[in-house]
Parts: structure tokens; C-alpha cells; sequence
């Protein structure tokens, strides 16, 4: 049995394996959704799997002898008359992130992203959401994406927020999708609307002084306003517009 992954699938992989033809043993007839993930690839990232140069879907039996190639999402190409292994994208775009991208959260929900994140989900708590509530998982545990039910996930490669952030706004096309300053960063709340006097005696007289229109999160009652960090944050969305 000999397999071979093309592009970011051999991010998966340890460097004797990457982007060449690897030999693979097992016992029995696994399904090539077994093996793949058994040898590191997360269902989620695969977009089309060819058995001898032909497309098979994930329950696909090997026999043994087979050469096996493994692609990742196809974004140029139209590969709709083989058999197309990733679902098709979610009509509203929602995530939740695992405990270890805290910051990244952030970043998502100032952009203006339906962002689900605590700090003490568990695996299951994070699958079992993301299926109820057609979530896209954002992870750096690759153990989250193997899970049977996961259709919709992404392993972030960078370990910095902000590369993080760039990452899968190119990778998943968010760069329309950006709605900044409508949701609260830290409770992912929906920001409202609200009148100065409202909100006037849990802000400094500076600010105050300063400013005439505010928003509020009715979850949290945390209070916003066009102030310095609203410069920093329209400076990060155009870099994220920019190419690299």
C-alpha cells in the first residue's frame, strides 16, 4: 500500500513522508478514512482521495497493493464529476475555538464572527457543539478533527494570534464576511446601541469628554467606543486585506 498527500496535507505528516511516496501496512481491510487519519491527516482537511486514479469516498475498503493519492480542498478547480469528499460550506459562518487560541477568539469576534470560546471545553463538549450548532472547529489539537461527526474544521498551523487570524481569513475567504465592532470580544455578545447617559457613570469623564456615541453588550454591559482601540482594529483589518 502506498500513499501520497499533496499541498498543506503534508503539514500532517514528519518530514521522511512529506510530499513524496511513503509505503503504509496494516492488518485487515480498513476503511482510507482510518488510515489517513491513522497516519495523521484529519478527515476535515481532505477534499479527494484517488485509489489507482480513481475517486473513492471515505468508507472505501483497501485490499492491499493499492496506490493512493490524498488532496486537500480544491479552490481553482472543479472537481465536481468525481466523488468530492468535503461537504459543502455552511450557509452562516459560526465557529467555536478550542481552549488554546484564547486571543484568536478575539480577534474573530471584533471582525464580527459568531465565536464560541471558553476556556474549560472539553473535546467532546467542543464536537458535540460544533454538530448541533454547525460550527467550523478552529483548533491546534489535531485529535478534535477526527471525530466521526466533525464535518467543518481547520488546524491552525501558526502559534501566533495575529499570523493565526491571517491564516484562516485567507484559507477559509472571510475577507467579505468582515463585520467589525458588532459583537463584544469578550462574551461574543451582540452589540446594541446606546445613549451616552446610559452608560455615563461606568466611563471616565475623559472619554466621556471625548466621545458621543457608545455601544453596549447586553450580556456583559461592557461598554464601546470609537477610541484608540477602534484604530488599532480597522489597522489590523487592513492588513488582513492586504497580501502578504
Amino acid at each position: 500500500m502506498y500513499f501520497r498527500f499533496y499541498e498543506e496535507l503534508n503539514d500532517f505528516l514528519p518530514s521522511s513522508q512529506q510530499r513524496q511516496t511513503f509505503h503504509y501496512q496494516f492488518d485487515g481491510n480498513p476503511a482510507v478514512k482510518n488510515a489517513v487519519e491513522a497516519i495523521g491527516v484529519p478527515h476535515t482537511e481532505i477534499d479527494l482521495i484517488l485509489v489507482n486514479g480513481v475517486s473513492v469516498d471515505f468508507g472505501y475498503q483497501l485490499q492491499g497493493g493499492e496506490r493512493i493519492a490524498v488532496y486537500p480542498v480544491f479552490e481553482r478547480f472543479d472537481i465536481s464529476p468525481i466523488i468530492r469528499l468535503r461537504p459543502t460550506p455552511l450557509r452562516i459562518i459560526r465557529f467555536i475555538v478550542d481552549v488554546n487560541l484564547g486571543k484568536l477568539a478575539r480577534y474573530l469576534r471584533l471582525l464580527g464572527f459568531d465565536t464560541v470560546y471558553q476556556n474549560n471545553l472539553d473535546d467532546q463538549t467542543i464536537v458535540d457543539t460544533a454538530a448541533k450548532e454547525k460550527r467550523i472547529i478552529i483548533t491546534r489539537d489535531i485529535g478534535i478533527l477526527k471525530y466521526n461527526i466533525v464535518t467543518h474544521g481547520y488546524w491552525v498551523r501558526s502559534t501566533q494570534p495575529r499570523r493565526q487570524l491571517r491564516e484562516i481569513v485567507n484559507r477559509l475567504h472571510l475577507h467579505s464576511s468582515f463585520k467589525p465592532f458588532t459583537r463584544c470580544a469578550d462574551c461574543n455578545g451582540i452589540l446594541k446601541p446606546v445613549t451616552k447617559e446610559l452608560v455615563s457613570e461606568r466611563l471616565q469623564q475623559d472619554t466621556l469628554r471625548s466621545f458621543n456615541t457608545f455601544s453596549e453588550c447586553p450580556d456583559c454591559q461592557k461598554v464601546y467606543w470609537q477610541g484608540s482601540h477602534y484604530d488599532r482594529i480597522r489597522k489590523l483589518i487592513d492588513t488582513l486585506n492586504d497580501p502578504e
